[in-house]
């Protein structure tokens, strides 16, 4: 999945640019550890390896999924390059739509953001925790170790495996990740003229849309672990918001909207936190953390 992202955008570059880009492919702790994702403080795993590179010299720049991405910045890393997003919802795998998997069917995922929206929507079934890629997870609903595995739309999407999706989940029934769908390019801010090279594939909308969901993530103080979901949209001249968090026993759930000017998402971010944190937002998350 990494190195088809990457690929995706160096292509992307050579494409606007003429230059040509060469992949270096880094391992991280997060591909190899066998841990829980959640116990091992959330998909931050992924980036570290890709920041020391970068700041050790040995690569230009770094591709990364957004919602990977710790919302606390590194004056050290700048955020040069958020292309357009790609689909921001989650899909299921498996051999039936939700709605029809048999009571005590296992479902995979790795997330418990995942976990406590599906629990809200269908607590008799089985939520079962898995680590590997897309493949890896696919394969434990071919072989009927699971019956269904969730995982992002756009992913699927990325490594040509969309023929197995049995359902997409709207944003009403399954608030994505804050960021999903979308992909990041980071340098070292030093490096004035890769800002610049890089700039030249932000997409203004999925900037305002992505920086205020993880405003409501950071505001919030929820880690890339916690049951937190966010989805906003630019359309040009408003920025819709809307957030999400949900008890992991998905038996309890704050969920607020706000609307404003795309020049202002740090702010909707920030007021939209608030508000859910004054209708008990934070509590709901204390208790997922004990």
């Amino acid at each position: 999945m990494a190195t088809t992202q990457s690929q995706m955008v160096a292509d992307s570059y050579t494409e606007r640019t003429g230059r040509a880009i060469e992949l270096v492919g880094v391992t991280t702790f997060g591909d190899v550890t066998k841990a829980n994702l959640a116990q091992l403080g959330g998909t931050g795993v992924f980036v570290s390896a890709l920041r020391d590179k970068l700041l050790e010299g040995e690569i230009d720049f770094a591709v990364h999924s957004l919602k990977d991405l710790p919302t606390k910045p590194d004056q050290r890393i700048a955020l040069a390059a958020l292309p357009a997003r790609h689909d921001h919802r989650d899909a299921l795998v498996g051999r039936a739509a939700f709605a029809e998997l048999p009571a005590g069917a296992k479902v995979g995922t790795g997330s418990p953001r995942r976990v406590a929206m599906l629990r809200a929507l269908r607590p008799e079934l089985e939520y079962v925790p898995i680590r590997g890629n897309a493949d890896t997870r696919i394969g434990k609903v071919t072989s009927g170790e699971l019956d269904a595995v969730v995982l992002a739309s756009a992913g699927l999407t990325r490594i040509g495996r969309t023929a197995e999706i049995a359902q997409i989940f709207e944003v009403e029934e399954l608030m994505p990740a804050p960021g999903q769908g979308a992909l990041a390019v980071e340098c070292l801010s030093e490096r004035e003229d890769l800002v610049d090279f890089l700039a030249v594939l932000d997409d203004p909308r999925t900037r305002s849309a992505v920086t205020a969901e993880r405003v409501v993530l950071s505001a919030l103080e929820a880690g890339c672990s916690a049951p937190v979901g966010a989805f906003a949209l630019d359309d040009g001249q408003t920025l819709n918001l809307t957030a999400l968090v949900v008890a992991i026993d998905g038996t309890e759930a704050v969920r607020k909207s706000a609307a404003g000017s795309p020049s202002e998402a740090v702010a909707l971010g920030h007021a939209l936190a608030a508000e859910m944190i004054s209708e008990g937002a934070d509590r709901l998350m204390g208790e997922q953390s004990h």
